[in-house]
C-alpha cells in the first residue's frame, strides 16, 4: 500500500515494490495500443490512476 508521508510541508508517497510492479503493469497494458510517446503521454495526462493509501 502506498503511504502518504507529510515532512516540513511536504508530502510525498511511498510506494511499495507491489505499488509500483501495478503500476508497471498498468503502463505496460496501456502502451500496446499506441504507436508513439506523445500519444502515450496524451492519454496519460487524461487518465486518473490510483493508488490506495495505507490508513
Amino acid at each position: 500500500m502506498a503511504r502518504i508521508i507529510e515532512s516540513g510541508g511536504r508530502r510525498i508517497i511511498k510506494m511499495s515494490v507491489d505499488d509500483i510492479i501495478s503500476v508497471i503493469q498498468d503502463y505496460q497494458r496501456i502502451v500496446p495500443r499506441f504507436s508513439s510517446a506523445s500519444e502515450v503521454r496524451d492519454y496519460l495526462s487524461d487518465t486518473v490512476i490510483y493508488i490506495p493509501e495505507d490508513v
